[in-house]
């Protein structure tokens, strides 16, 4: 940017500086008015006639109130202009976090030992139900939602729009990314849409009621990447007893060996996360507000220069200008 764009920018309307050679335009544009009246004939006429072709010229003249005419117009198209002027930058303090959820979609979510509202319902509703409080109070985060089965996918990326990632989240079914646990891949996948967020707000909370059975990235691989990139894991083993229903009572069928939880306790540990263990909706529910309570990361917003309206100043000139030009008109009155 040259100087004379840098100057230009210092107005907020710069084309209204072309108004100011209006007053000549119309001068010369505009024929001269003749008078329909009798001439009065003097007999010095004709030096008058000289005098008046000598100031006839179309330069800028006029002095007293014809200069303070000319310099008010030019102070009101300043004005007009909006000349100002940027301000000290300000980054305003924001308060929150980034937090990517990690959702097991596989078959084993649709095992039904939850109990919701007195209803017994399977995994997945009651994680959902406990997310979506979850989410009511993230007012400030930016959150993303992952899903893994058989295959890891970002349903939304993170995002201050909490309302879509609820609704994502609804949407979400069991084996929508496959039966099987892809643990190892899903974290990874993770891992890397939080690499351009700074490095004290990578945050990914993982649940899960497996273990690894598919993907191409082993999770204690994945978890040393994690760690490498400065991502914290709190990872949530969810799920009941499991077993089976008989006449309408649930039998034990040891569910905690379905569930890896020394593996999760490993990644949580590598990573410098929390590991947690949730058997029912209460506990989960008591797990995600332990989490909403850890300190939230303070980071400056972006910062942002305001721009101080300059124009009260040369409305100011051409007012007093235009007041003083009036002066001597009113004495010859």
């Amino acid at each position: 940017m040259n100087a004379f764009d840098a100057w230009l920018s210092a107005f907020a309307w710069p084309y209204a500086l072309l108004a100011i050679p209006l007053p000549l335009l119309v001068r010369w544009l505009l024929p001269r008015r003749r008078s329909a009246a009798a001439a009065l004939r003097v007999p010095y006429g004709a030096h008058i006639d000289k005098i008046a072709a000598a100031g006839s010229g179309h330069a800028l003249r006029g002095r007293g109130a014809g200069l303070l005419a000319w310099l008010a117009w030019i102070a009101l198209c300043f004005a007009c202009a909006r000349p100002q002027q940027l301000g000290e930058p300000i980054a305003p303090p924001q308060v929150g976090r980034d937090l990517m959820l990690a959702v097991d979609l596989s078959g084993s979510m649709s095992e039904e030992d939850m109990e919701l509202g007195g209803q017994v319902v399977d995994r997945l509703t009651a994680a959902k139900a406990v997310l979506a409080d979850f989410l009511d109070r993230r007012g400030g985060d930016r959150v993303g939602l992952l899903v893994f089965g058989q295959r890891a996918y970002t349903l939304t990326p993170l995002t201050l729009d909490l309302t879509t990632v609820r609704q994502q989240l609804q949407d979400s079914v069991v084996g929508l990314a496959g039966r099987e646990t892809a643990l190892g891949d899903a974290l990874a996948l993770a891992v890397k849409r939080l690499q351009s967020q700074p490095s004290d707000q990578r945050v990914v909370i993982l649940l899960t009621d497996g273990v690894n059975t598919a993907g191409v990235l082993d999770p204690a691989k994945a978890a040393d990447l994690a760690r490498d990139a400065k991502v914290r894991v709190h990872t949530i083993a969810f799920g009941g007893e499991g077993g089976v229903s008989l006449f309408g009572f649930r039998l034990p069928g040891g569910g905690d060996a379905e569930i890896d939880e020394s593996g999760l306790q490993q990644i949580a540990q590598v990573t410098g996360g929390r590991f947690f263990r949730a058997r029912d909706t209460e506990s989960l529910a008591g797990i995600y507000a332990e989490i909403d309570r850890l300190e939230p990361i303070r980071r400056p917003g972006q910062a942002v220069r305001p721009r101080i309206e300059r124009y009260p100043l040369p409305l100011a000139i051409a007012l007093g200008l235009a007041a003083l030009g009036a002066v001597p008109l009113r004495r010859r009155a």
